[in-house]
């Protein structure tokens, strides 16, 4: 038999150009072949086609360079005609769906629409990611996911569809360069199915149709893994560097969530690259100095520049960025010490934000989400190892194998027993590996069918996928409940149908494989279908239908969670938090979490009507808002707030984000975010507010908000509105209490004035 040299970079098992079947003599699992002719290029054995055609989509004959349109129709000159329009396909209904209504989620979470408002007027808010033009205080975030949206309205002007859409196309910019980074190692069919499982996973749907940072964070580390992918490749220096830069700008996303996968792209290049032991180390020191100057230089900046002539750090209880990187937004993820977070986690393996353990990704909260796939993920994973055991060390598929395995893995796991604050939309992050995974073991386990070991692993995989769609659809018992068995009958079939593929015709056994695909992707597909016709607004959006047995959601004051709009408590269904109802905000249509009300009720089954979950359909009264959702500004709201608005650099303050956040994008002008998000940062402080309001910078304080002095977060809000109610007369205007700042109570003869609306 023909060996392959350990450092040539060729792998015996699979190819981009080429499908093989791999030398079998070698694994124990499996019975020896005898080879047949080798071909030419590496005198290896070919594989049969799938259903007919090369798996791979490559043509054995050269082919005619292409050129200009026929390119971008066509493809690549090698391929069959049909890659190229496969591809397209693929990303037009990606498109399709990430694009459909977008804008019916209005303002969507309005904390980081503010935001990109804010940085739409000023470059400054731009840099910084301030909540407000005029620079009062930060996102608790970086800034990087703003950027992106923030040219787009600078560009086409302050719209949902201007923050939404660069969102949606960062999906179908993932999907692309998922099948790009599976197809050079598995063939173009197996990238396909790679993209169709990125694109359907329901999770995906929601956060590609959303505008929370996890949209770039994953098209910035899809786009690593790729760039991983093609350094190990050729021990490309310069791919490795861009994978450094990517992962620098992925942190500048979400800070230390970006970092997950770095060890497995490390150890990939580190492994299997073909170039001598020194050279990849220094190859993967060079890259490591590119990932920190990617997000350094912005950390340097913001530390350097003096505080008093910037915005404070949100987040942070110190005006410190690396406070807020390591701690609220890093390790205090994993260990629940989050001081000035709504609640404390760390309790004993069942933080404030849900139980942890190995099984989180698979409970009622988050499985509808994203487990679909996840065991068939890891089985048809192992197997690739399994099978590609004894290859040499720069075996292609088995470098690939490692790579979105331990992205999964190290995601995965974290997001599993992390005590701090951590969400169910946090599992889009694994979306990506999933897809590869089940693209790069179906398509080798496919290629090795007529092994018996082969074809038992693809029939138990598909058979136990169908199983466990079934499950999870039966979370949610009266959605489309036919649906669970139809899964189970096409999954069923088509694993038995499986066993015997190796006396089926190609054409025969490619239909067999059609069917499985469909059987493990039908679920997740109707679940982002419900996802993309649902609005969602608020900061904790969940894909899919209300599920039993979920965890419960906190509704902040007016925000949502309890027909008064209180803190809400475990309803064993998908939270609402502090959403707006069906009503408009500035003319944008609002939502309540998992959608507008159904009959009558949200989807928690508590009423939308009144300030706690929205308003009737097309009506524009108002409500405070609350700690995870945005206020719905009224009319006259809207036109107390703007009188002499050129003459304040604030229009008003409010507590808490959110808050603020609904206001100022109703009005347009700045609103003063005081606590930042939670309402708990302790900035300002009373002394440094009232020196605002001596200054005349300030017009209005909009009554509740926030939860100050939250899990050991500063009490300076408190200590604000306590004054505030001394010291200024108020009036009410459609159910909120505001005060103006310009009128003390000792100069007016009343300190209580009419309610409008």
């Amino acid at each position: 038999m023909t060996t392959v040299h350990p450092d040539s970079g060729t792998s015996p098992y699979a190819s981009a150009d080429t499908a093989f079947v791999p030398p079998l003599t070698d694994v124990a699992a499996l019975p020896a072949t005898a080879p047949t002719a080798p071909a030419p290029s590496t005198g290896l054995p070919p594989l049969p086609p799938m259903g007919g055609t090369d798996p791979s989509g490559a043509s054995s004959a050269p082919a005619a360079p292409r050129s200009g349109f026929s390119r971008l129709w066509r493809g690549r000159a090698e391929d069959p005609a049909w890659v190229r329009p496969s591809l397209l396909a693929l990303l037009a209904l990606t498109a399709a769906l990430y694009l459909w209504g977008l804008s019916a989620s209005g303002w969507a979470n309005a904390f980081y629409s503010a935001a990109v408002q804010a940085g739409s007027q000023s470059w400054k808010a731009f840099l910084f990611g301030s909540s407000d033009a005029a620079n009062f205080i930060t996102v608790d975030k970086p800034p990087a996911s703003l950027w992106p949206m923030e040219i787009s309205v600078r560009i086409f002007g302050l719209s949902s569809w201007s923050i939404l859409v660069p969102q949606a196309l960062m999906g179908v910019a993932s999907v692309g360069l998922l099948y790009l980074a599976v197809r050079r190692v598995s063939g173009a069919t197996a990238g396909l199915v790679a993209g169709a499982v990125l694109a359907l996973t329901p999770v995906a749907t929601l956060m590609f149709r959303f505008n929370n940072p996890d949209a770039l964070l994953v098209l910035l580390l899809t786009a690593a893994a790729y760039a991983t992918v093609r350094a190990t490749d050729a021990a490309s220096r310069k791919w490795l560097v861009i994978t450094g830069v990517l992962v620098g700008f992925a942190f500048l996303t979400k800070s230390l969530q970006a970092f997950l996968p770095l060890p497995a792209f490390a150890l990939v290049y580190l492994v299997a690259a073909p170039a001598p032991l020194r050279r990849r180390l220094v190859d993967l020191l060079l890259a490591g100095v590119a990932m920190v100057a990617s997000f350094g230089w912005w950390i340097a900046l913001v530390e350097l520049w003096p505080a008093s002539s910037r915005p404070y750090i949100g987040g942070s209880q110190t005006n410190s960025v690396l406070e807020l990187i390591l701690g609220y937004n890093g390790l205090g993820r994993i260990t629940g010490d989050e001081t000035g977070s709504v609640t404390p986690g760390g309790n004993g393996g069942a933080g404030a934000w849900g139980a942890t353990g190995w099984d989180r990704l698979f409970n009622a909260s988050y499985g509808g989400q994203v487990a679909w796939l996840i065991p068939a993920a890891l089985v048809l994973g192992l197997a690739v190892l399994v099978v590609t055991w004894r290859a040499p060390r720069t075996d292609r598929l088995r470098a690939s194998a490692v790579l979105w395995l331990g992205w999964l893995l190290l995601t995965g796991l974290t997001i599993s027993f992390a005590q701090g604050i951590i969400h169910e939309y946090y599992t889009v992050a694994l979306a990506p590996a999933i897809g590869a995974l089940v693209a790069i073991g179906g398509a080798t386990l496919w290629r090795l069918r007529e092994h018996a070991a082969a074809r038992i692993t693809l029939a138990v995989t598909v058979a136990g996928t169908s199983v466990w769609a079934a499950v999870l659809l039966s979370r949610s018992a009266e959605w489309y409940p036919w649906l669970r068995f139809a899964v189970l009958a096409l999954g069923i079939g088509s694993a038995l149908a499986l066993l015997v593929t190796d006396r089926m015709t190609r054409r025969v056994a490619g239909g067999v494989a059609a069917a499985a695909l469909v059987s493990g992707l039908l679920a997740p597909a109707a679940y982002s279908l419900q996802t993309a016709s649902t609005a969602h607004t608020g900061s904790l959006p969940t894909a899919g239908p209300a599920t039993a047995g979920g965890f419960g959601g906190r509704g902040g004051p007016g925000g949502g969670g309890s027909p008064q709009g209180g803190p809400g408590g475990f309803t064993g269904q998908r939270p609402s938090f502090g959403q707006n109802g069906p009503g408009a905000q500035n003319g944008q249509p609002g939502a309540t979490q998992n959608g507008t009300a159904q009959n009558g009720t949200a989807q928690n089954g508590l009423p939308t009507g009144g300030p706690g979950g929205g308003l009737p359909t097309g009506g524009r009264g108002g409500g405070m808002g609350g700690l995870l959702g945005a206020a719905t500004v009224s009319d006259a709201m809207v036109a107390l707030l703007t009188q002499d608005a050129d003459q304040y650099t604030w229009v008003a303050a409010a507590v808490g984000a959110q808050t603020a956040a609904g206001y100022q994008l109703a009005t347009g002008d700045p609103v003063m975010s005081l606590g930042g998000f939670n309402g708990s940062d302790p900035w300002p402080t009373l002394e440094a507010f009232q020196a605002y309001v001596e200054s005349g910078s300030v017009h209005w304080f909009i009554a509740g908000g926030g939860f100050g002095g939250a899990n050991g977060g500063s009490s300076a809000t408190s200590e604000i509105t306590a004054w505030v109610e001394e010291s200024f007369t108020s009036q009410t205007v459609d159910g909120v209490t505001v005060y103006d700042l310009t009128a003390p109570v000792s100069s007016a003869s009343s300190t209580t004035g009419s309610t409008t609306g």
